[in-house]
């Protein structure tokens, strides 16, 4: 997510400082101009905006404000954007020290698939304030088509762990029904067909039903362990603001740490293959 993102603003002109663990995964971007940065802290030296896209609250906290950290380094009055999907506990924490010293904090989480960020066609999950959003606009445009404000500051994390959390109780509701029909030997082209045309067709269904029965998984693009992670924030969000632990949030929670220890780099619709009993 972060390459296509990264590339975007070098197809608007910026000026791009790119920083990742590996090196060899932005040598394309630096083939096309970016500048390699040593670590986040150099990367945000004289930045207007500094960008982050990371796996959890851990690496985001290390990228921010670890040694090396871009924090470090940045001017007051940088826009600083995490897209990363983090708690909203992470998201309120991050801009209360970025701010302390001089930042302006963006949460903005994104949806969209890899080829959504190489296209910049993004959807931007924004919390805010509404004079800060403004001034972060030209920073969002390249990624972004669609940029929903959902309020002040954590607002946009939260509204992203609800939809990654109705994805994981779509996603393993769907395996485990898929593994049903298959068992009962039910025709799969018609199932499927029944299930893309029927009142159960979000776009979650769409996409991984016919993946999962043809057990084809070539174009993993999230993972078993970045999915339990999103769901595991919203449960603990769900538990502080609702007061109890919801039903569905914990057995999509339980569901996915089962994938997480099978396959934790694998992509999420290979959890079919942990509920479906392999043909004779």
């Amino acid at each position: 997510m972060g390459h296509g993102m990264a590339g975007r603003y070098l197809d608007a002109g910026h000026s791009v400082a790119v920083w990742n663990r590996s090196r060899a995964k932005a040598d394309d971007l630096i083939a096309r101009g970016a500048r390699w940065s040593t670590s986040p802290a150099d990367a945000a030296i004289d930045a207007d905006a500094v960008v982050t896209m990371v796996a959890d609250d851990n690496a985001s906290r290390t990228v921010w404000l670890g040694p090396d950290g871009a924090a470090a380094t940045m001017r007051v009055g940088t826009i600083a954007i995490e897209c990363s999907t983090v708690s909203r506990d992470h998201a309120l924490r991050l801009s209360r020290e970025l701010n302390a010293r001089g930042a302006i904090y963006l949460d903005c989480p994104v949806t969209g698939l890899p080829d959504a960020a190489a296209g910049g066609k993004l959807t931007l999950l924004v919390g805010a304030d509404a004079a800060d959003l403004e001034r972060a606009r030209p920073y969002l445009a390249p990624i972004g088509s669609t940029i929903r404000h959902f309020g002040p500051v954590g607002a946009g994390t939260v509204y992203k762990l609800i939809n990654n959390l109705l994805g994981a109780m779509q996603i393993a509701g769907l395996a485990e029904g898929l593994a049903i029909a298959e068992q009962a030997g039910l025709d799969m082209g018609l199932v499927l067909e029944a299930i893309q045309s029927g009142v159960a067709a979000s776009p979650q269904v769409l996409r991984h039903a016919p993946r999962m029965v043809a057990r084809n998984f070539a174009d993993a693009s999230f993972t078993a362990a970045l999915r339990h992670k999103d769901a595991a924030y919203a449960l603990r969000l769900a538990e502080e603001l609702l007061g109890a632990r919801p039903v569905m949030a914990q057995a999509a929670v339980e569901a996915y740490a089962q994938a997480k220890a099978a396959m934790p780099d694998e992509d999420e619709g290979r959890m079919i293959e942990l509920v479906s009993r392999p043909k004779a």
